[in-house]
């Protein structure tokens, strides 16, 4: 748990400088675990996982916001300690050459995996439509506070189901992606909710269009989807 809160301290504190684009970010812990970073416009998403064990270990994220060489994270969500959800963390980075370093009672060291600079799907999405039973797509009515959001990089992705009102974090997934032939590929590195899907690939439909994201194919268990995401503003 220590490196890992080191890892992710290192991780959200260098954007400090404006040097460091949006993106990905990954760092191999000794145990053979991995904990990777998204960054996508005001919002970021870690997780720590180990593909080779099917093992999911947790998961935070929320909104940040930068002023000079200082950044103000706060979490809505933290699949392991739901008492920092909501309390604002300030963090103050060094960054040199695409290594980022911390020095918090240790120095951690992260490399880029992307910095989707150039990346139409980068961002943070929210579902705005969904099919209904008899196939057309109708508009989504959000009630309180509860959310499921996707984040993207050039390369990876990760999304997330929670209620920030009420703590609550329900699941997340994520891992790698693809965008060939109007075909949108993901490779799944972490399930929170059913390891046996790790190493699986789903395939879909895919149209981006006026910041409109249609998304169509079958879910990890097999059930027809069909949704309209949008970017979060």
């Amino acid at each position: 748990m220590k490196h890992f809160l080191l890892a992710f301290h290192l991780l959200v504190s260098a954007f400090a400088f404006g040097q460091v684009p949006k993106g990905a970010w990954k760092s191999q812990e000794p145990t053979g675990s991995t904990s990777t970073l998204i960054v996508a416009d005001n919002y970021l998403s870690i997780a720590s996982y180990s593909v080779g064990n099917k093992y999911f270990e947790r998961a935070e994220g929320g909104p940040f916001t930068m002023s000079g060489d200082k950044m103000t994270y706060t979490p809505e969500f933290n699949s392991a300690d739901t008492a920092k959800v909501g309390i604002p963390v300030e963090f103050t980075v060094t960054v040199k050459s695409g290594i980022l370093t911390l020095r918090y009672e240790e120095a951690m060291v992260w490399m880029r995996v992307d910095d989707a600079a150039s990346a139409p799907m980068a961002g943070a999405w929210h579902i705005t439509e969904r099919a209904a039973e008899g196939g057309e797509l109708v508009k989504i009515h959000q009630e309180g506070t509860r959310k499921t959001l996707k984040l993207l990089s050039a390369t990876r992705f990760q999304w997330f189901a929670i209620d920030p009102a009420v703590k609550g974090f329900y699941a997340t997934g994520g891992g790698t992606y693809k965008i060939q032939d109007g075909k949108y590929t993901e490779n799944i590195q972490f399930f929170s909710k059913d390891n046996n899907r790790v190493g699986s690939s789903l395939k879909f439909d895919h149209k981006l269009e006026n910041g409109r994201w249609d998304h169509s194919g079958k879910s990890s268990d097999g059930k027809p989807v069909h949704e309209i995401w949008e970017k979060v503003k």
